[in-house]
């Protein structure tokens, strides 16, 4: 990996963004950008595709003309496209430090624990891992060894269903409040869910008397994490009319108070297909927020639910200045950053990502109060 050239950073953002488009311009169909709608503007701006995990993950899986892949996203994003990707594509990560707060609350061989853990107590059940894609390539991995399968916020429901249809018990991770709120939403109880406990020698399963349906992992994500009850109490004060929409990976409580929750592309959709003169508070990243409330501008009004920054900090480490100096680089015939899987995790996780993408929701994306 070569070190970032820190002389980029200096540049001017009018150059900055005229050779940005140059360096498309040389490399024309050899190159594909996809942007994560929680991407600042500055790179958002300049990507060929854009979209959520699943829309992306679809994009990498079907983007066979393009030579190179620049995911401008965090790591396990790129990890994605490089699994799903032809053997001879190459994926570049602008920025290596774009890691996932989500992703990292668990690890494969906690997840490992885990399933011996669940395993001693629940022996004899049938137990399918359903892992949510803000994980690493090799917890996906684990997870089509032991014939699970991947979900998005935006699929969630259906591949839940997918797995309860096949097994006894689900292992949901690493986002409790995800796996929690889609249980809920499909009709199961808060009963029907028991949290794991990495921190009690046996998990917290000798302490179950009756069997769950669905095991979560204790994971989060720190910018929904910032979404309260209390905010969408003061929004409804402030405007009557409001219509609240927020993310799943929120606590359960806000998404209950909630109108509605979904993936970022189902929170657009929502907003774009409303009447005009709606009035929509939304819980999620702040920078797709501002994005949808400059868009929806002069026919509804959109803000953010909570008065807080509710950035997520590494989705912008992959700046314009950081997308330059890769694109220049590729244009010269240097590749930089350039994103990896191991071959065997690469083997398994691509099993459970096919599951997933051989699924289809009705509804996709959606959790209506």
């Amino acid at each position: 990996m070569r070190e970032f050239d820190d002389r980029y950073a200096e540049i001017p953002q009018p150059e900055l963004y005229e050779r940005i488009r140059a360096a498309k311009e040389k490399l024309g169909g050899e190159v594909l950008i996809l942007a994560h709608h929680y991407q600042p503007q500055e790179t958002f701006q300049f990507a060929d595709v854009t979209g959520d995990s699943l829309k992306l993950s679809e994009q990498a899986a079907t983007a066979q003309d393009a030579r190179y892949i620049v995911f401008c996203g965090v790591y396990f994003m790129a990890e994605v496209a490089r699994t799903l990707c032809g053997q001879k594509q190459r994926v570049i990560l602008p920025d290596f430090s774009a890691g996932c707060y989500l992703a990292n609350t668990a690890s494969a061989e906690a997840l490992e624990q885990a399933w011996s853990h669940i395993g001693e107590r629940f022996g004899g059940q049938k137990v399918v891992p359903v892992f949510y894609i803000n994980s690493s390539a090799a917890i996906k991995a684990f997870c089509g060894r032991h014939d699970g399968v991947i979900c998005t916020s935006g699929n969630a429901s259906a591949v839940m269903s997918w797995a309860l249809e096949r097994g006894d018990i689900v292992l949901f991770a690493p986002d409790q409040h995800l796996g929690r709120n889609t249980a809920v939403a499909m009709g199961m109880a808060l009963a029907d869910t028991a949290l794991y406990n990495p921190e009690l020698p046996d998990g917290g399963m000798g302490q179950l008397h009756e069997q769950p349906r669905v095991i979560l992992w204790p994971g989060c994500c720190n910018v929904h994490m910032y979404f309260t009850v209390d905010d969408i109490a003061r929004v409804r004060r402030e405007h009557p009319n409001v219509r609240v929409i927020v993310h799943p990976e929120c606590r359960y409580e806000v998404v209950r108070a909630a109108d509605m929750a979904g993936s970022t592309e189902a929170i657009i959709r929502a907003v774009e297909q409303s009447e005009d003169g709606s009035v929509w508070a939304v819980g999620t990243e702040k920078d797709m927020v501002d994005r949808l409330a400059e868009k929806m501008k002069g026919r509804k009004t959109v803000m953010n639910l909570s008065p807080l920054q509710t950035y997520c900090e590494t989705m912008k480490r992959c700046t314009a200045a950081r997308l330059l100096w890769v694109l220049e680089n590729l244009a010269a015939g240097q590749v930089v950053n350039e994103v990896f899987v191991n071959e065997h995790q690469r083997h398994d996780a691509l099993v459970a990502l096919q599951r997933m993408l051989a699924l289809r929701s009705e509804n996709p994306g959606t959790i209506k109060r």
